[in-house]
C-alpha cells in the first residue's frame, strides 16, 4: 500500500492529531538540538498532509502550532544571537512560509479536485458524462456478478426537443436539458447514476433494484418531468425504455443497447410513454 493510499484511508482527526504530534516532536528535537542547525524543512511533511488530506484550516492550524514551537525556541536561544529581534524574526519567516504553503497545496488540491469533477460530468447539466457513466455501469455489472443481485437502468428521451429548439431557441432548450436532469436527480435516490448521454438523452442506473421498485421509481420521475416542463410553460413529453437486469449483460454497450430500443419502441407507440422488460424475460415488454 502507498502512502498517499494510507492517508486517504484514514479520518481527517487521525490525521491532524498526528501532524499536531509530529509538531510537537520536531519542536523538542529542534529545542534541544538549538539554532545551529534548522529543522524547517521537516515542518513542511505536517503543514503539507494537513493542507492536502484534512483542508486549508488544518493546514493552517498546524502553521500556528508550528509557529508556537518556534517562538518558544527563539525564546530559549535569543542569547546566541546579535540582537534579540533576530531570533523572533526568523520565527516569523518561517511561519509566513508555511502558511503560504498550507494556502497553495489547499488551494492546488482544490483545483484538482475541480478539474475531476468536471471531467466526469456534463457541462451544461451537471449529471455525469457518458464515461463516467460507462465505469459506473462496468462496476455495477461486476457487482450483481459477483452477488447475483438485480439492478435496473433507465433511457430517457425528451420527445420533440429539436422543436424546443426551433421555436425558443437553443437558450431554451438549454434551460429544458437542466430542469431534467434536475428534476430526474430529485426524485432517485442518492446511490442511482444519473448521466447525460448526449443531447437529449438522459440514462439512471439503479443499483440492486427489481422490476417493481423500477417501476415505482421511474413512474415518479415520468410524473415529476411532465410537472417540471409545464411550469417552464414548454410542451414536450418524455420518452423512457427500463430494464431491469435479473443475470447482468456481459457489456455496458449491451446494456444500454437493450435500454434504448425500448425507450424507441416507447416512441414507436405515440411518446410520451414508457416500456418496461426484465432482461430474461423480454416478453414481460408493457
Amino acid at each position: 500500500m502507498t502512502l498517499n493510499a494510507f492517508l486517504e484511508r484514514r479520518s481527517k482527526p487521525f490525521i491532524f492529531v498526528a501532524g499536531l504530534l509530529l509538531v510537537f516532536l520536531l519542536g523538542v528535537v529542534d529545542y534541544l538540538n538549538g539554532p545551529d542547525v534548522s529543522f524547517l524543512i521537516f515542518y513542511v511533511v505536517p503543514v503539507f498532509v494537513a493542507a492536502w488530506y484534512v483542508g486549508r484550516r488544518a493546514g493552517l492550524w498546524m502553521c500556528a502550532a508550528s509557529g508556537l514551537s518556534w517562538l518558544v525556541g527563539a525564546y530559549a536561544t535569543v542569547e546566541h544571537f546579535s540582537h534579540p529581534a533576530v531570533a523572533y524574526w526568523n520565527a516569523a519567516v518561517r511561519f509566513g512560509f508555511m502558511v503560504i504553503l498550507a494556502h497553495l497545496v489547499a488551494s492546488f488540491k482544490r483545483s484538482l479536485e475541480r478539474e475531476r469533477e468536471l471531467a466526469r460530468t456534463d457541462y451544461l447539466t451537471g449529471a455525469f458524462n457518458g464515461r463516467s457513466f460507462n465505469e459506473l455501469a462496468g462496476a455495477e455489472i461486476n457487482r450483481a456478478r459477483r452477488h447475483a443481485h438485480p439492478f435496473s437502468v433507465a433511457y430517457v428521451d425528451v420527445d420533440d426537443f429539436k422543436l424546443v429548439n426551433d421555436r425558443h431557441g437553443h437558450s431554451a432548450g438549454d434551460r429544458l436539458l437542466k430542469a431534467v436532469a434536475d428534476s430526474i436527480r430529485q426524485n432517485v435516490r442518492a446511490i442511482d447514476t444519473v448521466a447525460r448521454l448526449g443531447g437529449d438523452e438522459f440514462a439512471v442506473l439503479m443499483p440492486e433494484t427489481g422490476e417493481a421498485a423500477a417501476r415505482v421509481v421511474i413512474s415518479r420521475v415520468h410524473r415529476q418531468l411532465l410537472e417540471a416542463v409545464r411550469r417552464q410553460g414548454l410542451r414536450v413529453t418524455f420518452s423512457i425504455g427500463v430494464v431491469t437486469w435479473d443475470a447482468p449483460p456481459s457489456t455496458v454497450d449491451e446494456m444500454l443497447h437493450v435500454a434504448d430500443a425500448l425507450m424507441y419502441s416507447a416512441k414507436r407507440f405515440g411518446k410520451n410513454t414508457v416500456r418496461h422488460t426484465v432482461s430474461n424475460a423480454p416478453a414481460n415488454a408493457a
